[in-house]
């Protein structure tokens, strides 16, 4: 049965893209079928006369098999600020209809759709839409990463609440470890175990050399994850 999950996280940079490469690693490791997308990102550059993004390039980097660029991220906005205002500057827009015209994911046949967002779960598309809204068309299920840092238990819980809000199956989290010196980081991670309604995926260590991806992927507990069926 088809599984379409929409990667979001409590923040920006808490490393919603280095988990989404690791998940898809951890599945196509495990012989699943597989297609992963960032449908927006703000930040990219000229690279060969085309805009790209680093995130959505390493999502495509991981992907086996050739799969255009544009595929993955259809919508590159040049500034790296919020996607509603970098759209409005080029006169985009931006809006649900337009993800969905961009990516078709009914007509996708893979077992699992990863669909990453763009920082956090409320994060604007336009004056009235956010990501939340097209997790909702699409009847996506959820995984949260959350940036271990001060804060972070506040953000979760409020990422939680919403997600229920929209009608939305929160099917797991994942504890990243973004900022080595946060103190008592092991007492946050068995708060969050007792105040989220769903599996931990991963918990992901500091990582900073270049195989992170390959290590973080090992992290990824699949058994989880097969364990919640799309209703």
């Amino acid at each position: 049965m088809q599984k379409k999950l929409f990667i979001t996280g409590t923040d920006t940079e808490v490393g919603k893209t280095l988990f989404t490469c690791a998940l898809i690693k951890a599945l196509q490791d495990a012989g699943k079928s597989i297609l992963a997308f960032k449908p927006v990102a703000a930040g990219c550059e000229l690279i060969n006369n085309q805009l790209k993004n680093e995130d959505a390039l390493a999502i495509q980097e991981t992907l086996t098999g050739s799969i255009e660029y544009q595929k993955v991220n259809p919508i590159a906005l040049r500034q790296p600020i919020a996607p509603h205002i970098a759209a409005n500057i080029e006169q985009l827009d931006l809006n649900v209809s337009l993800l969905q015209q961009k990516i078709d994911l009914k007509s996708l046949e893979h077992e699992f759709l990863l669909i990453e967002g763009a920082g956090g779960w409320l994060v604007p598309l336009n004056d009235k839409e956010t990501f939340a809204d097209y997790a909702v068309a699409e009847s996506m299920q959820v995984i949260l990463v959350v940036g271990l840092k001060l804060g972070c238990i506040n953000h979760a819980l409020l990422t939680q609440q919403n997600i229920a809000q929209q009608g939305l199956k929160l099917v797991g989290w994942v504890a990243n470890h973004i900022d080595p010196d946060m103190q008592n980081h092991q007492q946050n991670i068995e708060t969050l175990k007792q105040r989220l309604d769903c599996p931990m995926l991963a918990e992901i260590p500091y990582i900073t050399h270049s195989s992170k991806i390959i290590e973080a992927s090992k992290c990824v507990k699949l058994d989880e994850l097969n364990a919640h069926e799309v209703p």
